[in-house]
Protein backbone atom coordinates (compact mmCIF):
# COMPACT_ATOMS: atom_id res chain seq x y z
CA UNK A 1 0.00 0.00 0.00
CA UNK A 2 2.85 2.02 0.25
CA UNK A 3 4.69 1.88 -2.72
CA UNK A 4 2.66 4.02 -4.64
CA UNK A 5 2.56 6.89 -2.40
CA UNK A 6 6.72 6.38 -2.51
CA UNK A 7 6.54 6.27 -6.19
CA UNK A 8 4.59 9.32 -6.01
CA UNK A 9 6.66 10.91 -3.37
CA UNK A 10 9.69 9.85 -5.93
CA UNK A 11 8.65 11.77 -9.00
CA UNK A 12 8.56 14.81 -6.66
CA UNK A 13 12.00 14.23 -6.08
CA UNK A 14 11.62 14.05 -2.12
CA UNK A 15 14.82 12.54 -0.43
CA UNK A 16 15.17 9.08 0.74
CA UNK A 17 11.84 7.51 -1.71
CA UNK A 18 13.62 5.84 -3.92
CA UNK A 19 14.51 3.81 -0.69
CA UNK A 20 11.32 1.91 -1.78
CA UNK A 21 12.41 0.14 -4.77
CA UNK A 22 15.04 -1.72 -2.87
CA UNK A 23 13.61 -5.47 -1.75
CA UNK A 24 16.21 -5.72 1.11
CA UNK A 25 14.95 -2.08 2.44
CA UNK A 26 11.76 -3.07 2.18
CA UNK A 27 12.29 -6.70 3.93
CA UNK A 28 13.78 -4.93 6.81
CA UNK A 29 10.77 -2.42 7.52
CA UNK A 30 8.49 -5.27 6.93
CA UNK A 31 10.51 -7.72 9.28
CA UNK A 32 10.74 -4.45 11.28
CA UNK A 33 7.08 -3.44 11.59
CA UNK A 34 6.19 -7.68 12.32
CA UNK A 35 8.05 -7.64 15.50
CA UNK A 36 7.24 -4.22 16.65
CA UNK A 37 3.11 -4.79 16.05
CA UNK A 38 3.21 -8.80 17.53
CA UNK A 39 5.17 -7.23 20.61
CA UNK A 40 3.00 -4.64 21.15
CA UNK A 41 -0.78 -5.95 19.90
CA UNK A 42 0.38 -9.25 21.89
CA UNK A 43 -0.05 -7.93 25.47
CA UNK A 44 -3.44 -6.45 24.52
CA UNK A 45 -4.53 -9.70 22.71
CA UNK A 46 -3.74 -11.86 25.44
CA UNK A 47 -5.83 -9.55 27.65
CA UNK A 48 -8.46 -9.78 25.72
CA UNK A 49 -7.90 -13.65 25.40
CA UNK A 50 -7.98 -13.86 29.17
CA UNK A 51 -10.75 -11.67 29.35
CA UNK A 52 -12.96 -14.15 27.08
CA UNK A 53 -11.29 -17.14 29.28
CA UNK A 54 -9.93 -18.72 26.41
CA UNK A 55 -8.23 -20.89 28.16
CA UNK A 56 -6.11 -24.07 27.24
CA UNK A 57 -7.72 -27.01 28.65
CA UNK A 58 -5.17 -29.77 30.03
CA UNK A 59 -5.06 -33.66 29.69
CA UNK A 60 -2.78 -34.81 31.99
CA UNK A 61 -0.17 -36.77 30.61
CA UNK A 62 1.66 -37.01 33.75
CA UNK A 63 4.22 -34.73 32.35
CA UNK A 64 6.31 -32.16 34.75
CA UNK A 65 4.82 -28.74 34.81
CA UNK A 66 2.29 -29.89 32.45
CA UNK A 67 -0.85 -28.83 34.80
CA UNK A 68 0.77 -25.38 35.78
CA UNK A 69 -0.39 -24.50 31.82
CA UNK A 70 -4.13 -24.61 32.26
CA UNK A 71 -6.05 -21.91 31.59
CA UNK A 72 -2.84 -20.32 29.71
CA UNK A 73 -4.61 -18.44 26.85
CA UNK A 74 -4.83 -19.97 23.51
CA UNK A 75 -5.63 -18.91 19.62
CA UNK A 76 -2.33 -16.66 19.97
CA UNK A 77 -1.59 -17.64 16.47
CA UNK A 78 -4.32 -14.35 15.65
CA UNK A 79 -1.05 -12.22 17.03
CA UNK A 80 1.12 -14.25 14.30
CA UNK A 81 -1.19 -14.07 11.54
CA UNK A 82 -2.01 -10.19 11.80
CA UNK A 83 1.79 -9.87 12.29
CA UNK A 84 2.56 -11.45 9.20
CA UNK A 85 -0.58 -9.74 6.98
CA UNK A 86 0.20 -6.08 7.94
CA UNK A 87 3.74 -5.51 7.07
CA UNK A 88 2.96 -7.39 4.26
CA UNK A 89 0.04 -5.16 2.95
CA UNK A 90 2.13 -1.99 3.78
CA UNK A 91 5.79 -2.95 2.00
CA UNK A 92 4.90 -5.37 -0.53
CA UNK A 93 4.13 -5.28 -4.56
CA UNK A 94 0.85 -6.66 -4.07
CA UNK A 95 0.24 -6.80 -7.97
CA UNK A 96 2.91 -9.77 -7.57
CA UNK A 97 1.20 -12.90 -7.91
CA UNK A 98 3.92 -14.81 -5.44
CA UNK A 99 2.71 -12.29 -2.86
CA UNK A 100 -0.67 -12.84 -3.69
CA UNK A 101 -0.56 -16.63 -3.32
CA UNK A 102 1.35 -16.28 0.21
CA UNK A 103 -1.71 -13.93 1.60
CA UNK A 104 -3.92 -16.55 0.31
CA UNK A 105 -2.10 -19.08 2.31
CA UNK A 106 -1.82 -17.41 5.73
CA UNK A 107 -5.27 -16.14 5.71
CA UNK A 108 -6.91 -19.72 4.33
CA UNK A 109 -4.89 -22.31 6.43
CA UNK A 110 -5.76 -19.69 9.50
CA UNK A 111 -9.24 -19.63 9.06
CA UNK A 112 -9.04 -23.44 9.43
CA UNK A 113 -7.10 -23.33 12.18
CA UNK A 114 -9.04 -20.48 13.57
CA UNK A 115 -12.23 -23.09 13.62
CA UNK A 116 -10.33 -26.05 15.03
CA UNK A 117 -9.98 -23.79 18.58
CA UNK A 118 -13.17 -21.86 18.55
CA UNK A 119 -14.86 -25.72 18.62
CA UNK A 120 -12.43 -26.92 20.93
CA UNK A 121 -12.72 -23.60 23.05
CA UNK A 122 -16.19 -22.19 22.88
CA UNK A 123 -17.89 -25.48 22.40
CA UNK A 124 -15.87 -27.33 24.67
CA UNK A 125 -15.59 -30.04 21.88
CA UNK A 126 -11.63 -31.12 22.35
CA UNK A 127 -11.71 -33.37 19.29
CA UNK A 128 -12.05 -29.60 17.72
CA UNK A 129 -12.80 -29.71 13.99
CA UNK A 130 -13.22 -33.25 12.29
CA UNK A 131 -9.93 -34.48 10.70
CA UNK A 132 -11.59 -34.88 7.10
CA UNK A 133 -12.11 -31.32 6.95
CA UNK A 134 -9.05 -29.91 7.97
CA UNK A 135 -7.39 -32.30 5.06
CA UNK A 136 -10.40 -30.90 3.07
CA UNK A 137 -9.12 -27.51 3.84
CA UNK A 138 -5.15 -28.37 3.04
CA UNK A 139 -6.32 -30.09 -0.07
CA UNK A 140 -8.22 -27.20 -1.25
CA UNK A 141 -5.32 -25.04 -0.69
CA UNK A 142 -3.07 -27.50 -2.43
CA UNK A 143 -5.42 -27.33 -5.70
CA UNK A 144 -5.70 -23.53 -5.45
CA UNK A 145 -1.76 -23.33 -5.40
CA UNK A 146 -1.15 -25.68 -8.17
CA UNK A 147 -4.27 -24.29 -10.31
CA UNK A 148 -2.06 -20.75 -10.02
CA UNK A 149 1.28 -21.62 -11.16
CA UNK A 150 -0.08 -23.49 -14.24
CA UNK A 151 -2.44 -21.00 -15.18
CA UNK A 152 -0.90 -17.58 -14.25
CA UNK A 153 1.38 -16.04 -16.80
CA UNK A 154 3.13 -14.70 -14.69
CA UNK A 155 4.76 -18.31 -13.15
CA UNK A 156 7.84 -18.98 -15.10
CA UNK A 157 11.23 -19.70 -14.73
CA UNK A 158 14.06 -18.61 -16.76
CA UNK A 159 16.36 -21.45 -18.54
CA UNK A 160 19.77 -21.02 -20.04
CA UNK A 161 19.73 -21.42 -23.96
CA UNK A 162 22.32 -23.85 -25.36
CA UNK A 163 23.82 -25.12 -29.11
CA UNK A 164 23.84 -28.28 -30.45
CA UNK A 165 26.36 -29.11 -28.84
CA UNK A 166 25.69 -28.14 -25.25
CA UNK A 167 27.31 -24.95 -24.99
CA UNK A 168 25.29 -21.77 -23.17
CA UNK A 169 24.96 -19.43 -26.11
CA UNK A 170 26.01 -15.45 -25.25
CA UNK A 171 24.77 -12.42 -26.84
CA UNK A 172 26.40 -8.89 -26.28
CA UNK A 173 24.55 -6.35 -24.16
CA UNK A 174 24.45 -3.24 -22.43
CA UNK A 175 24.75 -2.94 -18.05
CA UNK A 176 22.11 -0.57 -17.88
CA UNK A 177 23.97 0.72 -14.41
CA UNK A 178 27.59 1.51 -16.22
CA UNK A 179 26.28 1.90 -19.85
CA UNK A 180 29.22 -0.44 -20.49
CA UNK A 181 28.74 -3.67 -23.38
CA UNK A 182 29.07 -6.86 -21.52
CA UNK A 183 28.49 -10.59 -22.64
CA UNK A 184 25.45 -12.14 -21.01
CA UNK A 185 24.13 -15.91 -21.54
CA UNK A 186 21.06 -16.07 -23.56
CA UNK A 187 18.03 -17.38 -21.65
CA UNK A 188 14.14 -17.42 -22.27
CA UNK A 189 11.10 -17.73 -19.96
CA UNK A 190 9.31 -20.98 -20.17
CA UNK A 191 6.40 -22.66 -17.68
CA UNK A 192 7.91 -25.60 -16.01
CA UNK A 193 7.69 -28.01 -13.01
CA UNK A 194 11.33 -27.93 -12.89
CA UNK A 195 12.57 -28.05 -8.96
CA UNK A 196 15.37 -27.65 -7.26
CA UNK A 197 17.37 -31.15 -6.12
CA UNK A 198 19.91 -31.30 -3.64
CA UNK A 199 23.99 -32.48 -4.06
CA UNK A 200 23.48 -33.35 -7.38
CA UNK A 201 25.84 -31.41 -10.37
CA UNK A 202 23.07 -30.10 -12.75
CA UNK A 203 21.08 -29.38 -9.87
CA UNK A 204 17.53 -29.53 -11.33
CA UNK A 205 14.87 -32.41 -11.18
CA UNK A 206 11.75 -32.24 -13.77
CA UNK A 207 8.85 -33.89 -12.43
CA UNK A 208 8.10 -34.68 -15.95
CA UNK A 209 10.59 -37.52 -15.86
CA UNK A 210 8.74 -39.47 -13.60
CA UNK A 211 5.77 -40.36 -15.52
CA UNK A 212 8.43 -40.68 -18.83
CA UNK A 213 6.23 -43.81 -20.23
CA UNK A 214 3.58 -41.09 -21.19
CA UNK A 215 5.98 -39.87 -23.63
CA UNK A 216 4.81 -36.52 -25.67
CA UNK A 217 1.34 -36.67 -23.41
CA UNK A 218 3.44 -35.85 -20.31
CA UNK A 219 4.10 -32.12 -20.72
CA UNK A 220 0.29 -32.12 -19.78
CA UNK A 221 -0.23 -34.88 -17.37
CA UNK A 222 2.85 -33.99 -15.51
CA UNK A 223 0.69 -30.86 -13.83
CA UNK A 224 -2.21 -33.68 -12.37
CA UNK A 225 0.89 -35.27 -10.57
CA UNK A 226 2.59 -31.91 -9.75
CA UNK A 227 -1.07 -30.95 -8.06
CA UNK A 228 -0.92 -34.20 -5.87
CA UNK A 229 2.62 -33.67 -5.15
CA UNK A 230 2.19 -29.89 -3.70
CA UNK A 231 -1.23 -31.12 -2.04
CA UNK A 232 0.65 -33.27 -0.13
CA UNK A 233 3.93 -31.63 0.90
CA UNK A 234 1.09 -28.48 2.24
CA UNK A 235 -0.34 -31.02 4.31
CA UNK A 236 2.32 -32.75 5.64
CA UNK A 237 3.92 -29.96 6.77
CA UNK A 238 1.06 -28.37 8.02
CA UNK A 239 0.52 -31.18 10.30
CA UNK A 240 4.07 -31.34 11.47
CA UNK A 241 4.25 -27.97 12.32
CA UNK A 242 0.64 -28.69 14.35
CA UNK A 243 2.16 -31.50 16.24
CA UNK A 244 5.54 -29.71 16.84
CA UNK A 245 3.28 -26.77 18.94
CA UNK A 246 3.73 -29.07 21.88
CA UNK A 247 6.32 -27.51 24.09
CA UNK A 248 6.56 -23.32 24.95
CA UNK A 249 8.64 -21.38 21.73
CA UNK A 250 9.45 -24.83 19.95
CA UNK A 251 7.22 -24.76 16.88
CA UNK A 252 7.47 -20.69 16.57
CA UNK A 253 11.72 -20.77 16.92
CA UNK A 254 12.08 -23.55 14.61
CA UNK A 255 9.77 -22.10 11.78
CA UNK A 256 11.85 -18.63 12.73
CA UNK A 257 14.63 -20.96 11.29
CA UNK A 258 13.27 -21.88 8.67
CA UNK A 259 12.02 -19.08 7.27
CA UNK A 260 15.13 -17.24 7.37
CA UNK A 261 16.83 -20.13 5.18
CA UNK A 262 13.80 -19.89 3.15
CA UNK A 263 14.23 -16.09 2.74
CA UNK A 264 17.61 -16.54 1.09
CA UNK A 265 16.56 -19.02 -1.08
CA UNK A 266 13.78 -16.40 -2.32
CA UNK A 267 15.83 -13.11 -2.66
CA UNK A 268 18.98 -15.25 -4.38
CA UNK A 269 16.85 -17.30 -6.86
CA UNK A 270 14.49 -14.04 -7.69
CA UNK A 271 17.85 -12.17 -8.43
CA UNK A 272 19.44 -12.45 -12.05
CA UNK A 273 22.68 -11.40 -11.06
CA UNK A 274 23.34 -13.85 -7.83
CA UNK A 275 21.30 -16.83 -9.54
CA UNK A 276 23.61 -16.93 -12.51
CA UNK A 277 26.78 -16.71 -10.15
CA UNK A 278 25.89 -19.54 -8.00
CA UNK A 279 24.40 -21.29 -11.41
CA UNK A 280 20.98 -21.82 -9.72
CA UNK A 281 17.41 -21.44 -10.68
CA UNK A 282 16.04 -18.16 -11.49
CA UNK A 283 12.32 -17.51 -11.02
CA UNK A 284 11.38 -14.11 -11.99
CA UNK A 285 9.52 -11.85 -9.61
CA UNK A 286 10.08 -14.06 -6.69
CA UNK A 287 12.26 -11.88 -4.86
CA UNK A 288 9.34 -9.83 -3.62
CA UNK A 289 8.52 -12.97 -1.35
CA UNK A 290 11.79 -11.63 0.88
CA UNK A 291 9.46 -8.90 2.06
CA UNK A 292 6.84 -11.35 2.97
CA UNK A 293 9.42 -14.09 4.65
CA UNK A 294 10.97 -11.25 6.37
CA UNK A 295 7.70 -10.20 8.24
CA UNK A 296 6.87 -13.85 9.00
CA UNK A 297 10.51 -14.02 10.50
CA UNK A 298 9.63 -11.21 12.44
CA UNK A 299 6.43 -12.11 13.74
CA UNK A 300 7.44 -15.32 14.99
CA UNK A 301 10.07 -13.79 16.84
CA UNK A 302 7.79 -11.19 18.34
CA UNK A 303 5.42 -14.03 19.59
CA UNK A 304 8.04 -15.93 21.03
CA UNK A 305 8.20 -12.83 23.33
CA UNK A 306 5.27 -14.04 24.68
CA UNK A 307 5.37 -17.80 24.27
CA UNK A 308 9.10 -18.91 25.12
CA UNK A 309 9.22 -20.76 28.55
CA UNK A 310 7.24 -20.01 30.37
CA UNK A 311 4.33 -19.34 27.83
CA UNK A 312 1.77 -17.00 28.64
CA UNK A 313 -0.06 -17.35 25.29
CA UNK A 314 -0.37 -20.19 22.66
CA UNK A 315 -0.78 -19.93 18.91
CA UNK A 316 -3.06 -22.97 18.94
CA UNK A 317 -4.27 -24.58 15.65
CA UNK A 318 -4.79 -20.86 14.75
CA UNK A 319 -0.98 -20.48 14.02
CA UNK A 320 0.51 -23.89 13.90
CA UNK A 321 -1.36 -25.09 10.91
CA UNK A 322 -0.96 -21.81 9.23
CA UNK A 323 3.30 -21.74 9.85
CA UNK A 324 3.87 -25.00 8.44
CA UNK A 325 1.61 -24.56 5.29
CA UNK A 326 3.39 -20.68 4.75
CA UNK A 327 6.92 -22.53 4.65
CA UNK A 328 5.46 -25.38 2.66
CA UNK A 329 4.10 -23.16 -0.30
CA UNK A 330 6.96 -20.62 0.07
CA UNK A 331 8.96 -23.31 -0.66
CA UNK A 332 6.86 -24.87 -3.21
CA UNK A 333 6.99 -21.48 -5.01
CA UNK A 334 10.78 -20.32 -4.98
CA UNK A 335 11.24 -24.48 -6.24
CA UNK A 336 12.75 -26.02 -3.12
CA UNK A 337 10.08 -28.36 -1.86
CA UNK A 338 12.79 -31.34 -1.70
CA UNK A 339 14.91 -29.53 0.55
CA UNK A 340 11.88 -29.50 3.04
CA UNK A 341 12.82 -33.09 4.65
CA UNK A 342 16.12 -31.47 5.33
CA UNK A 343 15.21 -27.80 6.13
CA UNK A 344 11.80 -29.10 8.32
CA UNK A 345 13.50 -31.94 9.83
CA UNK A 346 12.12 -30.89 12.56
CA UNK A 347 8.75 -31.30 11.42
CA UNK A 348 9.40 -34.24 9.64
CA UNK A 349 10.86 -36.42 12.77
CA UNK A 350 7.64 -35.43 15.42
CA UNK A 351 5.48 -36.71 12.40
CA UNK A 352 7.38 -39.72 12.06
CA UNK A 353 7.46 -40.34 15.89
CA UNK A 354 3.95 -40.18 15.99
CA UNK A 355 3.34 -42.50 12.58
CA UNK A 356 6.02 -44.85 14.44
CA UNK A 357 4.49 -44.99 17.56
CA UNK A 358 0.26 -45.57 16.53
CA UNK A 359 1.52 -47.90 13.82
CA UNK A 360 3.89 -50.13 16.53
CA UNK A 361 1.08 -49.62 19.10
CA UNK A 362 -1.21 -51.11 16.67
CA UNK A 363 1.14 -54.03 15.51
CA UNK A 364 1.88 -55.94 18.49
CA UNK A 365 -1.40 -55.25 19.68
CA UNK A 366 -2.88 -57.32 17.20
CA UNK A 367 0.23 -59.71 16.95
CA UNK A 368 0.93 -60.39 21.01
CA UNK A 369 -2.09 -58.76 22.47
CA UNK A 370 -0.80 -55.85 23.98
CA UNK A 371 0.03 -52.53 22.44
CA UNK A 372 4.14 -51.63 22.86
CA UNK A 373 5.57 -48.17 22.40
CA UNK A 374 8.95 -47.45 20.74
CA UNK A 375 8.94 -44.13 22.71
CA UNK A 376 8.12 -43.36 25.97
CA UNK A 377 5.47 -40.84 24.62
CA UNK A 378 4.85 -39.16 20.88
CA UNK A 379 5.28 -36.51 19.17
CA UNK A 380 9.44 -36.80 20.13
CA UNK A 381 9.32 -33.77 22.47
CA UNK A 382 7.18 -35.50 25.29
CA UNK A 383 9.41 -38.66 25.03
CA UNK A 384 12.26 -36.51 25.94
CA UNK A 385 9.99 -34.47 28.68
CA UNK A 386 9.00 -38.40 30.01
CA UNK A 387 12.72 -38.70 30.16
CA UNK A 388 13.33 -36.36 32.67
CA UNK A 389 14.61 -33.15 30.79
CA UNK A 390 13.11 -29.63 31.22
CA UNK A 391 11.13 -28.54 28.77
CA UNK A 392 13.69 -25.21 27.96
CA UNK A 393 16.21 -27.81 27.45
CA UNK A 394 14.66 -29.49 25.02
CA UNK A 395 13.34 -26.35 23.10
CA UNK A 396 16.92 -24.90 23.11
CA UNK A 397 18.25 -27.85 21.47
CA UNK A 398 15.80 -28.74 19.15
CA UNK A 399 16.12 -24.94 18.10
CA UNK A 400 20.06 -26.06 17.59
CA UNK A 401 19.22 -28.70 15.87
CA UNK A 402 16.66 -26.72 13.51
CA UNK A 403 19.93 -24.34 13.19
CA UNK A 404 21.98 -26.90 11.82
CA UNK A 405 19.74 -28.45 9.19
CA UNK A 406 19.59 -24.70 7.93
CA UNK A 407 23.10 -24.34 7.50
CA UNK A 408 23.09 -27.55 5.50
CA UNK A 409 20.08 -26.76 3.74
CA UNK A 410 21.94 -23.46 2.84
CA UNK A 411 25.32 -25.42 2.14
CA UNK A 412 23.58 -27.23 -0.77
CA UNK A 413 23.87 -24.20 -3.49
CA UNK A 414 26.95 -24.92 -3.78
CA UNK A 415 27.58 -28.79 -2.60
CA UNK A 416 26.95 -30.71 -5.54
Amino acid sequence: MLIPLFKYLESLDVPGSLMFNYIMFRSAMAAMTALLFATIIGKKVIFMLQRQQIGEDIRDLGLEGQMQKKGTPTMGGIIILCSILLPTLLFAKLDNIYILLMIITTVWLGMIGFADDYIKVFLKDKKGLAGKFKIMGQISLGVIVAATLYISSEVSIREKIYDSKGRAKTEIGINSETGQKEVRQMTKEMKSTKTTIPFIKNHEFDYKWLIWFAGKAADQWVWLLYAIIIIFIITAVSNGANLTDGVDGLATGVSAISGATLGVFAYLGGNIIYSGYLNIMYIPYSGELTVYMSAFIGACIGFLWYNSYPAQVFMGDTGSLALGGILAVFAIIIRKEILIPLLCGIFLVENLSVVIQVSWFKYTKKRFGEGRRVFLMAPLHHHFQKKGFPEAKIVTRFWIVGIILAILTISTLKMR
